[in-house]
């Protein structure tokens, strides 16, 4: 029997309106992956440069690996990249937000957040800042399962959830919390929903607090997706 090929192509949504800057982050971050799977070729392309996952594609042996960059496994990823990958022979893995060891990463974070500031956990709010969707539940389902997985690690901490396209929306689980509050995106990138929609929510609201960094962009997120990457193959 022939070996499974080291192979793996990172796919991420991507930014319609402005697609090449996603597309080079998505890059520099299968170059990161890739310092830790050294033996291996890693890809990248965002569903929202024309034509670079179909150029990616036609490049990769069968039964290469495909990891989406996603925080659920809602329509982009049940069913647009399986129509995008047409009759390709890739194995589509678990997105990033149902990786196990995503709370554990973002829980080290937060506790670092607070030790940096002198603040407490019992005296600290954590809002988790989603997408959510109008279209079908699976969104939403990720974002409270994720709340529920970060709950488990904390003995004080209060963590809500708030979304871009549904209720509870950002702007109103934001408006009560205290000035001692931080605000994590559940986000794979950094795209508009963080840089405008989400900044803005929190404006209307006159949230005082800190806004941690989209949480698929943090530096330890790479190592976990090769871990992915490795432990599917």
């Amino acid at each position: 029997m022939s070996e499974t090929p080291r192979e793996a192509l990172i796919v991420a949504h991507g930014q319609p309106s402005s697609p090449e800057p996603p597309e080079q982050w998505l890059h520099d971050f299968a170059a990161a992956v890739n310092q830790h799977l050294p033996n291996w070729t890693i890809r990248a392309a965002t569903l929202a440069m024309p034509h670079a996952l179909e150029r990616q594609v036609f490049e990769m042996s069968p039964s290469s690996l495909v990891f989406p960059m996603f925080m659920a496994d809602g329509f982009f990823v049940s069913k647009m990249l399986p129509n995008r990958l047409s009759e390709a022979d890739l194995k589509v893995l678990p997105p990033l937000g149902f990786l196990p060891d995503l709370p554990d990463v973002a829980a080290y974070g937060i506790k670092s957040a607070l030790a940096d500031r002198n603040w407490l956990q019992g005296e600290t709010h954590l809002l988790l800042a989603a997408h959510g969707s109008a279209k079908g539940p699976k969104a939403a389902e990720s974002a409270f399962a994720f709340q529920d997985a970060l709950s488990k690690r904390f003995d004080a901490l209060e963590i809500s959830v708030g979304f871009v396209e549904e209720e509870p929306f950002i702007a109103d689980a934001a408006r009560p919390l205290p000035e001692q509050s931080l605000c994590l995106p559940f986000f794979a990138l950094e795209g508009d929903h963080c840089r405008q929609d989400i900044p803005e929510a929190l404006e209307k609201a006159n949230f005082t607090g800190i806004t941690l960094p989209p949480l698929g962009t943090w530096p330890e997120i790479a190592k976990l997706a090769a871990e992915a990457i490795q432990d599917a193959r």
